[in-house]
């Protein structure tokens, strides 16, 4: 019996999808490998495909099965169409060679031209690794990328820590400045920031090559190329250099779940076909994004994608991924409103179990490429075994996203009054996770901050964050907007996970909404830029709130909290709305009451110990009235039970360190 049913004993029922699960596994590995051998080795088309220089010569290959003839046309030979036909091999396989060393040169633009269908037409080359814009004609093209290129890593050394703090960035509105930032600028200018913010992990948006800016990369082009939008290949790979120098993990936000339909700048119908790798009629074609979906039981896609994620880790030297949209990948009808409310929703006819084995096979593979990889799922739906092992049943993730969790803080804090917060309920979501499954906890990604949602202050504070967050100015609004910011991310961080993620500038509040540059709003960048001078300039609220940020995310990561897997409940008064639990060596208290301060709150704790508050929300320098006294705090007994007894103002959060007390050696 596998591990996924001891941990779920409620999927007895499921056993044998579970069997089927891990039974197409196996033959899919099989059938890819015939001859033994591992992913690693099976994952190498971007060595093959494509331009790459080789002994005083260019070779160029595709794979093209339904196309009639191929041809490369560029700068080389002044872009005309059929001067260099190529020969079709076996398989599908088209070749170019052309010889000497000058033939082709780095930065030579060119495109791909295909015959098929009694039509010719252009595209840029499946596998190329530099894709860049004509301004004058927006048309996209690609340029060679000469092998012989060498980038000076200087990583080797480089030992990612093992806890997850995770900065999700997007480095073209990751400056101030009304522009696209560059790879360059982010890691001059915002690697620091987050490095003195204390997280340890860069989760990158929007690296894949895209033709749209305003898509924030979910609409994928081009799969080999680093974005052109923010500067050169090497670029990135010093950016990434530097993260590891800093001691930070770089995540790259993957997108296998859909593709663009583009054809002139995509992979669609490269070979004259809808099939080459998406499914053919509406089964290819994603209902609600307007996007291309995978046919992941093809052979070929499934290499192409491996490939993929072997491209980005040994040339880019990622340390992992972020899946992309994996609940849409899970299911024939790609989740959209399904509710997912019992067992039978994940084991049905619904369920793409071609997905679910590429998933498998993914994960395998980054382990086998880096054996220290991170790999978190996107997946809203809590499909059974998604972080569990592929060995125990499972799909072979790290972590998924706790996506539960920014919905309830968005439902609470939008539909009910403060004095309503059911803090049961609240505590529920916080503990609701697969057993031996890691979750990512957060308040908020890009998601909620894009136009037409809010952010977690835009919710709180409206249209008084515009107005009355200087720090000499006091509203009732934005006290209640200061103090529960505060104490929502500290409630997340602290209970809700094994891993935590925050989006770039929302550590500090930072307001409004993401809108990219488009028509309907006179192409402004106005609102995809990150103010860090609000932060910076002393004056204001949002450096508390940084600060705090800042404060919480170290101590939570030198007492290793998310090693302690669940937090343990010690006191839960829900008409006082006060909240109380420890993990790992620390207790967390919470007061969210809007009103309401608690003397002789009496928290049971399992021994006898000293309590020192290492953190207080109310202190004044995160904006707080600093009425909790920094004092030891020693338990007391009351019918046998430990207790240590609390002051809590309202709308307060305050962190102790336990000192259990030492046993005393009976005397001979």
């Amino acid at each position: 019996m596998y591990r996924i049913l001891e941990l779920n004993p409620q999927l007895k029922a499921f056993e044998s999808d579970i069997e089927l699960r891990m039974k197409l596994y196996e033959d899919t590995k099989k059938r890819l490998l015939p001859k033994g051998g591992t992913l690693k080795e099976f994952a190498n088309g971007h060595h093959y495909f494509g331009i790459h220089h080789l002994d005083g010569e260019w070779v160029y290959r595709e794979w093209a099965p339904s196309a009639h003839q191929l041809y490369l046309t560029g700068e080389f030979n002044d872009w005309n169409l059929t001067e260099h036909p190529m020969t079709r091999l076996e398989n599908g396989v088209w070749e170019l060679v052309l010889k000497g060393d000058d033939a082709l040169w780095h930065g030579c633009k060119v495109k791909t031209v295909v015959d098929a269908n009694m039509e010719r037409t252009t595209h840029i080359p499946l596998y190329a690794r530099r894709v860049v814009q004509d301004k004058d004609s927006v048309t996209w093209c690609a340029e060679v990328v000469d092998d012989r290129k060498v980038f000076e890593w200087s990583d080797d050394k480089f030992k990612p820590a093992q806890t997850l703090y995770i900065y999700e960035a997007h480095v073209g509105m990751a400056q101030e400045e009304g522009k696209v930032g560059s790879y360059r600028e982010f890691a001059q200018y915002v690697l620091p920031r987050i490095k003195k913010a204390g997280y340890n992990a860069i989760q990158l948006m929007a690296i894949m090559e895209h033709p749209y800016y305003g898509s924030f990369g979910y609409q994928v082009a081009n799969f080999f190329a680093a974005s052109s939008w923010f500067g050169e290949a090497e670029d990135l790979k010093y950016l990434v250099n530097r993260a590891h120098k800093l001691g930070m993990r770089v995540l790259l936000d993957v997108v296998h779940s859909h593709a663009v339909k583009n054809t002139a700048e995509g992979i669609n119908m490269f070979d004259g076909t809808e099939w080459q790798f998406f499914h053919s009629g509406a089964k290819g074609d994603h209902p609600a994004w307007g996007t291309k979906c995978f046919n992941y039981g093809k052979d070929e896609v499934i290499h192409f994608l491996l490939s993929n994620l072997a491209f980005w880790m040994t040339e880019y030297h990622f340390d992992g991924f972020r899946f992309d949209g994996i609940t849409s990948m899970l299911y024939h009808d790609h989740g959209l409103g399904s509710n997912f409310d019992n067992d039978n929703k994940y084991f049905s006819l619904n369920t793409h179990t071609e997905a679910i084995t590429y998933l498998q096979l993914a994960n395998e593979l980054i382990r086998e490429v880096k054996p220290d990889a991170i790999t978190i799922a996107e997946d809203m739906s809590g499909m059974p075994g998604m972080c569990l092992p592929i060995e125990d049943g499972g799909i072979g993730f790290d972590y998924r996203l706790g996506m539960g969790l920014p919905d309830m803080w968005v439902k609470t804090v939008k539909e009910q009054k403060d004095e309503d917060w059911n803090l049961g309920q609240m505590w529920g979501n916080m503990c609701l996770r697969r057993p031996g499954e890691n979750t990512v906890a957060y308040v908020e990604s890009h998601d909620q901050a894009l136009v037409g949602d809010k952010t977690m202050i835009f919710r709180l504070a409206d249209a008084h964050m515009y107005t009355d967050m200087d720090k000499a100015c006091h509203t009732p609004v934005i006290d209640r907007t200061v103090a529960l910011h505060k104490m929502i991310r500290l409630f997340t961080m602290a209970a809700a996970g094994e891993a935590y993620l925050n989006f770039m500038g929302n550590e500090f509040g930072h307001p409004e909404w993401i809108d990219f540059p488009r028509e309907g709003n006179d192409w402004s960048f106005h609102y995809c830029r990150r103010q860090w001078s609000l932060r910076d300039n002393g004056f204001l609220k949002y450096q508390w709130l940084g600060d705090f940020d800042q404060d919480i995310v170290n101590l939570t990561k030198l007492f290793r909290v998310f090693t302690q897997r669940m937090p343990d409940l010690r006191l839960l008064k829900e008409p006082e709305k006060v909240i109380a639990f420890r993990r790992k060596g620390l207790l967390f208290a919470f007061n969210f009451h809007p009103s309401k301060s608690y003397t002789n709150v009496l928290v049971p704790v399992s021994a006898a110990a000293d309590y020192t508050i290492e953190l207080s929300s109310d202190d004044t320098k995160y904006g707080g009235q600093g009425l909790v006294e920094r004092m030891t705090y020693q338990t007391k007994v009351f019918d046998g039970q430990h207790f240590v007894e609390l002051y809590l103002p309202a709308r307060t959060a305050i962190v102790l360190k336990e000192k259990p007390h030492r046993k005393s050696k009976k005397k001979s």
